[in-house]
């Protein structure tokens, strides 16, 4: 996503409506590495005013070691064990905006507290956006395979049908961040509270879907 100089648009009404559906509940923003869930979910919680917590780096807070390092020493059974139990934590303690790692979701345990507590949006993007974006970290264990591409496409193949049953799915591809957090707020407002006001013009028909 290119992060033109566009200013970010406001629609008070919104995104108070959306604050008062949600009570207790978070957002928890799902799907594959790479796809923007840290800096849309930092930017849409600034939006509704709520707090913005990223999971990767509450899991890496609470074992004291970075991804790559829990993988390689402890495997990737013994971190999602670990992710599970802190995206609890958070829900149990919210409302906020969360972005989960791109294997969160996968967790049936996962999806149905998600499911009880907070409202799910699914970031798709295609496998040449996620590759454009992630092949030049190093912090993927998932990419260290002798060929990431392929590993991406598996990966996709095995999670779409999966994240498809999050209550919200929106394009992540390459325009203004700015653009995708409205089009988030669209897609909750219609969620949650049903059409929007009628002094509210409609987007430019990049649209979201449930």
């Amino acid at each position: 996503m290119s992060d033109a100089a566009v200013p970010a648009p406001t629609h008070p009404t919104l995104e108070a409506d959306i604050a008062a559906a949600l009570g207790t509940r978070s957002i928890v923003l799902v799907g594959m590495m790479g796809v923007g869930k840290s800096t849309i979910g930092r930017r849409l919680a600034a939006r509704l005013k709520l707090p913005f917590t990223d999971a990767d780096t509450e899991i890496e807070a609470a074992a004291d070691m970075t991804i790559p390092e829990i993988f390689e020493s402890k495997g990737e059974p013994y971190f999602r064990d670990g992710e599970a139990r802190v995206i609890a934590r958070i829900l149990g303690n919210g409302p906020v905006v969360l972005a989960t790692g791109g294997g969160a979701f996968m967790r049936e345990e996962t999806r149905n507290r998600i499911r009880d507590r907070a409202i799910s949006i699914w970031l798709k993007a295609d496998s040449d956006i996620i590759m454009r974006r992630v092949r030049r970290r190093a912090d993927r264990p998932l990419l260290h395979t002798p060929d990431p591409e392929a590993t991406v496409n598996r990966l996709l193949s095995e999670r779409e049908p999966v994240y498809r049953t999050a209550d919200l799915t929106i394009a992540s591809r390459d325009v203004p961040h700015d653009r995708i957090v409205e089009e988030c707020i669209e897609a909750l407002h219609a969620h949650l509270c049903g059409a929007r006001p009628a002094d509210e013009p409609p987007s430019d028909g990049l649209n979201a879907t449930s």
